[in-house]
């Protein structure tokens, strides 16, 4: 490390320490940990000789360009058409607004490029914000291959834990870890959107020491909606260095002079209490996100899709809303299939007008009698998704997504609209203001089911210029303008993210949203998989999950009724079963969860989080601490044989609380129990699983 000024960065807990090394040609990392990290020689330091590369491809470097750093991966590649590629800059100036925003600026002046590292501070959070702002000075416009956002290095002396959220269409956000020595682990989407495929999500640690516990753990989430890439180089010298960044469609944009091309963010987090305590870091971060909304109650919905599908008529979405009200629901939403020509996934899409044959008696008749029995009403759309069969189609086919002379892709049976197109935005715009402003709607299901093919435009609009576009960015810009508009119009009404189950699940759709729904996967074993994954990098508030009768796609062994409840009840309970061909005994217990549900939401949407165990346990669970410590509540699970046969003939299993007093007595409010916290904490909270007993959701109240 060198001599030069070092600049720190403050959250609740953490301490982010940044210096200028290579003589001032670039920023790098001193320390990030806990308060008083930085006080002592850096875990980073480089400074002793290397062999065959440079100092820059040793160095801990926060940002560097292609030029200054040849062989060990740059986070920018620019260049000026037909020039060589890379930049060899200098630091021209740092802005600080004490310890919580920071701005250092790097100057090409060959080339006629500035730089500038941005990060910023989260109050209440120990999460810090990065991104780059890339101006071009000169006279000439620059191609830029290759922008970052932000580059993260991770002392780890042994090789490095990463952990990531892995999956497919139905089986989104898999836990998964791997050990990497050395080498490079990258992970990217191409669709449009965050994929199934991967989450914009990574922690790091240290392979030597254990994944919970006081472990040191580094965490980093994408805000982005488009293209995207995350990589970690285990590199030399024994540190982890991670880069993240959107990925231009096209390849690599234009930035012309006088212009900025600024970065999307990357949330850093740290917690030194392993993968569980960076989990709660998360959580504080989105809740934040979140802002005021925080204070609404996540209403009980019910869904129709699972029970109609696309056969919706005013008769049997009443019958439903009936049964969905006397069991207690909130909130009647009408899925896919209430608009004119959607018989099937052939139609319909664009043409965002109820169908009359569906509704005979006007469909503002239909939502009133909805909401006549003391529920919301919300509906499905597909703003992006059209159909070739539709209206809007006939009149816009330049508003889709195509190449001359090449055919189109349906999937789905359907096409995609150009979101990056002002017009198109202003139709949706319409659109969306039509139909909350004409129809008692409190609730909005925003779904995409396809991802960008054939992604060109040909026929855009006046001064388009072929060259410059940058599509994919354009259609996020799009995409996020909608939904602001929604957030200042029609403030009241709740926002539903969904893209094929869990395609589009980022810090920018849920700053926007309430709630996004994780996967359309539904099976109890299967959910649990699920969640259990997406409630490490994301909280609890946002996960929609419904209690349905789907069998098991991925793990088929049957669960009861009270393990699909206390399921959904770990996030924001819904049902989309047909509750129509339940038994009486069905809809009894299912009323008596909704209750419950009711009881306790707040602590499972405001709390401190644990998640006690994995699926692969034969018992796991979540325990959540109502702000102050008032209540505990714990979501428990028997995931094990179907009979559930204990581990130990004739002994409970046990699940074992964390972060509790000692000292502290706590009450079981249903069975009057008391429990020590000490107990808790070194024996366990019991359960006595059996066939018909394999879920549990338990109120500890502290005297």
């Amino acid at each position: 490390m060198t001599g030069h000024e070092q600049w720190l960065l403050r959250t609740d807990t953490t301490t982010y320490a940044v210096t200028l090394g290579g003589d001032g040609r670039w920023a790098e990392l001193a320390a990030w940990g806990p308060h008083g990290v930085e006080q002592g020689p850096s875990p980073m330091d480089w400074s002793r000789r290397t062999h065959f590369i440079t100092p820059a491809d040793a160095a801990p470097a926060e940002y560097i360009p292609y030029g200054l750093r040849p062989f060990t991966g740059a986070d920018l590649i620019a260049q000026l058409p037909g020039g060589d590629r890379g930049s060899w800059w200098r630091f021209t100036g740092a802005t600080a607004d004490g310890d919580r925003a920071l701005r250092l600026d790097f100057t090409d002046e060959v080339l006629g490029l500035r730089t500038t590292l941005c990060y910023e501070t989260v109050p209440g959070t120990d999460v810090i914000l990065r991104w780059t702002e890339l101006t071009c000075t000169g006279d000439r416009e620059l191609r830029l291959e290759r922008f970052d956002s932000a580059a993260v290095n991770v002392p780890a002396q042994g090789g490095a834990r990463l952990t990531y959220l892995a999956g497919q269409w139905s089986q989104e956000f898999q836990l998964k870890q791997l050990e990497l020595e050395r080498g490079r682990f990258e992970m990217e989407s191409t669709q449009g959107s965050a994929g199934h495929a991967y989450a914009p999500w990574l922690a790091v640690q240290d392979a030597a020491a254990p994944a919970e516990g006081t472990t040191p753990t580094y965490g980093i989430a994408l805000e982005w909606s488009g293209n995207w890439r995350i990589s970690a180089d285990a590199e030399p010298g024994g540190s982890v260095r991670v880069r993240a960044g959107r990925v231009p469609h096209e390849g690599a944009v234009r930035l012309a002079p006088g212009a900025t091309l600024t970065t999307p963010r990357l949330a850093c987090a740290f917690s030194a209490d392993g993968l569980d305590g960076l989990a709660r870091v998360w959580h504080r971060y989105e809740r934040r996100l979140t802002g005021d909304r925080m204070n609404r109650p996540r209403k009980v919905l019910y869904n129709s899709w699972e029970a109609t599908g696309f056969d919706v008529d005013a008769a049997a979405q009443l019958e439903l809303a009936k049964a969905a009200a006397d069991l207690g629901a909130e909130l009647f939403v009408v899925d896919d299939g209430w608009f004119t020509g959607r018989h099937d996934d052939t139609g319909g899409l664009g043409d965002w007008e109820p169908d009359p044959a569906g509704f005979p008696g006007g469909f503002d008749r239909f939502v009133d009698e909805v909401r006549a029995l003391g529920m919301d009403f919300g509906l499905w759309v597909e703003p992006e998704g059209i159909s070739p069969r539709s209206k809007l189609y006939a009149e816009h086919p330049e508003w889709v997504y195509r190449l001359d002379g090449r055919p189109a892709t349906l999937v789905r049976n359907q096409l995609l609209l150009d979101l990056g197109r002002t017009d198109v935005q202003d139709f949706v715009i319409a659109t969306l203001d039509r139909l909350l402003g004409d129809h008692a709607i409190s609730y909005l299901k925003w779904d995409m089911n396809r991802p960008p093919t054939e992604r060109g435009r040909p026929d855009g609009p006046s001064g388009d210029d072929p060259e410059h576009l940058d599509l994919d960015a354009a259609h996020v810009a799009g995409y996020l303008r909608v939904l602001d508009h929604l957030r200042t119009a029609h403030p009241h009404v709740t926002v539903e993210g969904c893209a094929g189950g869990g395609a589009r699940v980022e810090h920018a759709t849920l700053a926007r949203t309430d709630v996004v729904w994780p996967s359309d996967n539904t099976a109890p074993l299967d959910r649990l998989r699920i969640q259990y994954g997406y409630l490490h990098a994301h909280a609890p508030h946002t996960l929609s999950s419904w209690v349905t009768d789907a069998a098991g796609v991925f793990d088929p062994r049957p669960r009861s009724l009270a393990f699909r409840f206390v399921n959904s009840i770990a996030g924001v309970l819904g049902i989309g079963a047909d509750i129509r061909e339940w038994t009486p005994e069905q809809c009894a217990e299912a009323a008596e969860w909704i209750d419950r549900y009711k009881d306790v939401r707040d602590v499972v949407h405001h709390g401190e989080v644990h998640l006690l165990g994995s699926p692969a346990d034969p018992t796991c669970g979540i325990q959540y601490e109502e702000p102050g410590g008032g209540r505990l509540v714990v979501t428990a699970w028997s995931t094990g044989v179907l009979d559930g046969a204990p581990l130990v003939p004739g002994r409970a299993a046990r699940l074992r609380l964390r972060d509790l007093s000692p000292d502290a007595v706590y009450t079981d409010q249903d069975s009057g129990t008391r429990y020590s916290g000490a107990h808790l904490l070194h024996s366990g909270l019991p359960f006595a699983w059996t066939a018909g007993h394999d879920a549990e959701l338990v109120v500890l109240a502290r005297q």
